[in-house]
């Protein structure tokens, strides 16, 4: 079996990363530049991919179009935790979507029979491109649309992201070498909704998040 994985950079994506190598024979991984302003987790997603000696894509997208505050040119991204109404502005819109058709397109392009992304149920907030519906029907698109039916695979969508944690720790994956925060600083700043639920994670699991978040936070 052969498996490709979206590969953003973040906790999520590089938890299902370790989770596919166990799993399939082959996999590759693919990963997009689509202008978001923390394009900087693509370089965890290169490191990671050399770690486990597999091989790699880094595909540019124009979202240029689009409007969302994760998005470089666009606002501020706001803090919080995602179930505030205004983590909204985050979306954007039909991501999962677009990047997931263009996955399914490569992995019927290479022989591969699924295509694994890292949504959770965590996500499912503010994100209905990561819903377990959603997921569902775009991979009977994929099945229907593919000549060798490529499948598509949310592993972890009914898990939260301290599931992942768990998981994660137990493959060994080090944390360190992965990035989360939206706004894309220097470091994390541990205060937008991906940071706030990352931090959570680890605290469910009395871990140690690895990363080191800006000063304020930790006073």
């Amino acid at each position: 079996m052969k498996a490709i994985v979206v590969l953003s950079g973040g906790l999520d994506s590089t938890t299902v990363l370790y989770h596919a190598v166990k799993k399939y024979d082959e996999v590759e991984a693919i990963s997009f530049d689509y202008g978001q302003k923390h394009r900087k987790e693509l370089l965890c997603a290169m490191w990671h991919c050399d770690h486990l000696k597999i091989k790699h894509k880094t595909i540019k997208l124009d979202f240029s179009c689009f409007k969302s505050s994760l998005l470089s040119g666009g606002d501020d991204i706001p803090e919080g935790h995602y179930a505030s109404d205004n983590m909204k502005s985050t979306v954007v819109p039909f991501r999962n979507g677009i990047m997931l058709a263009y996955a399914v397109g490569y992995a019927e392009n290479v022989g591969a029979d699924s295509v694994l992304i890292g949504s959770h149920s965590g996500d499912h907030t503010i994100y209905p491109d990561c819903t377990k519906e959603f997921t569902d029907h775009m991979g009977l698109a994929s099945q229907f649309g593919t000549y060798n039916e490529v499948t598509i695979v949310s592993p972890f969508n009914d898990k939260m992201k301290w599931d992942l944690v768990k998981i994660g720790n137990d493959l060994g994956i080090d944390y360190s070498m992965t990035w989360s925060c939206y706004k894309g600083g220097d470091k994390p700043c541990g205060k937008c909704g991906t940071c706030v639920e990352r931090i959570e994670a680890f605290e469910k699991n009395n871990l140690i998040d690895p990363i080191e978040y800006e000063k304020e936070v930790k006073e």
